[in-house]
């Protein structure tokens, strides 16, 4: 169910279902966007500083933010990202680990431009032992109400 820009409210929360990441899958998110033996060769892995295989940030990044759009809360008012801010990989994601994130409005603000506002985000990713492995300020416009427009 959309939100319009009037429902997100600061303090407002959300917890994203949970999402397993496999070896395969680290493997070619690396090979097409960060094709670094960290995430590619188990071997060489596993003589490196993590002691095995571990996920890219930027795909533990790209999977929080799927999962917060699955929420729906910007489908149909959602108008764009501005930014992110505050990007922190705090521990390394490993295969078979399950992400979950946890949404919260920080802020919000009217943009110039009629019919929609700022919104910022802050979004707290962990693993199934509730260890934090990302987090990072999400920068968006969304839509207002169209009905409180017309009151």
């Amino acid at each position: 169910m959309p939100l319009y820009f009037e429902e997100f409210t600061p303090g407002r929360r959300w917890t994203t279902p949970g999402r397993t990441l496999h070896e395969a899958e680290i493997g070619g998110f690396a090979a097409s966007y960060d094709a670094q033996d960290l995430h590619l060769d188990a071997m060489a892995a596993a003589r490196g500083p993590f002691g095995g295989l571990i996920a890219s940030g930027f795909h533990t990044l790209a999977v929080s933010w799927a999962l917060w759009l699955r929420m729906g809360a910007l489908e149909g008012s959602g108008r764009g990202g501005i930014g992110l801010d505050e990007v922190r990989w705090h521990l390394p994601v490993r295969p078979g680990d399950t992400l979950r994130a946890e949404v919260e409005v920080l802020e919000r603000s009217l943009h110039p431009s009629r019919g929609r506002g700022r919104v910022v985000l802050g979004h707290t990713v962990r693993n199934q032992r509730e260890e934090t492995v990302l987090s990072y300020r999400s920068l968006g416009l969304v839509a207002t109400d169209p009905a409180a427009e017309r009151s």
